[in-house]
């Protein structure tokens, strides 16, 4: 890389970041010719060192959709990403965000792919969140579920999909064959959460659905066990509302009440 031949003020720093920036995102020769620099020949090292560490941030971050695409088409897709979408904050962490929008325009006859990436990225967020106590089934007896409130834990968080990506995702995380996609369109509404170190996943049934997204801003347990009463009947909804307890705990699923 050739020296700087000029030391720049304030402003012309800026300026000069803002082309350099210029170059390594869009490979702009304008910008490129306007850097005060003695020899600029050097420059392509910087922009192959900038794509390949966005390319390895990608690659990192979705290892399951490399394998179910192979490793041409992630990386051709994953250089399309690169081209159309310039990071966006000071940590490579974030970058991987948007990678599923590019997947779902490039493979629209392959939703799978763009779910699976989805999966992966709520996944990979999970692993990061804050932490919390959580109920435990020891802790169940302690409760005073008369005034107890029902709250997620905060890594836990919802998310849609058309295919059955969750399957596939499963199935390559054994290192077995996937199943075929299926695009039947059926919605399957899956909840994820991290449990201790490990991060989890599972479908939600009816009452799951309608019942967990409450749960993430607080529901009292007495007005769940009257909700199932009123719909299923005393025997059955408290029945249901014990089953749903003792699940939910034993799958890490709950805050504490008292902590």
């Amino acid at each position: 890389m050739g020296l700087i031949a000029t030391r720049p003020n304030a402003t012309g720093l800026g300026a000069m970041q803002a082309d350099f920036c210029r170059w390594l995102a869009e490979a702009d020769e304008c910008a490129a010719e306007r850097l005060p620099l003695a020899d600029r020949r050097g420059l392509s090292v910087y922009q192959n060192n900038y794509r390949a560490q966005l390319m390895d941030c990608l690659e990192a971050s979705y290892p399951q959709t490399l394998t179910l695409i192979g490793v041409d088409a992630f990386r051709s897709a994953a250089a399309h990403h690169v081209d159309a979408v310039p990071p966006h904050s000071w940590t490579l962490d974030e970058y991987a965000e948007g990678l599923p929008g590019t997947l779902a325009a490039l493979f629209p006859d392959q939703p799978e792919t763009a779910d699976l990436a989805r999966l992966e990225l709520a996944l990979s967020e999970a692993f990061v969140a804050p932490d919390a106590p959580a109920l435990s089934l020891a802790d169940i007896p302690d409760v005073a579920w008369d005034t107890a409130t029902l709250r997620l834990v905060p890594s836990a968080t919802f998310l849609t999909l058309s295919t059955n990506a969750a399957d596939i995702w499963a199935a390559l995380n054994r290192e077995e064959a996937p199943p075929p996609a299926d695009h039947g369109g059926d919605v399957r509404a899956l909840i994820l959460w991290r449990q201790d170190f490990t991060c989890c996943f599972q479908l939600m049934d009816a009452q799951e659905t309608a019942l967990l997204p409450r749960l993430a801003t607080s529901l009292r347990f007495e007005t769940m066990c009257e909700e199932l009463v009123d719909a299923l009947g005393a025997d059955h909804g408290l029945a249901l509302a014990g089953e749903l307890l003792a699940r939910w705990s034993q799958a890490g699923l709950l805050r504490h009440p008292d902590r």
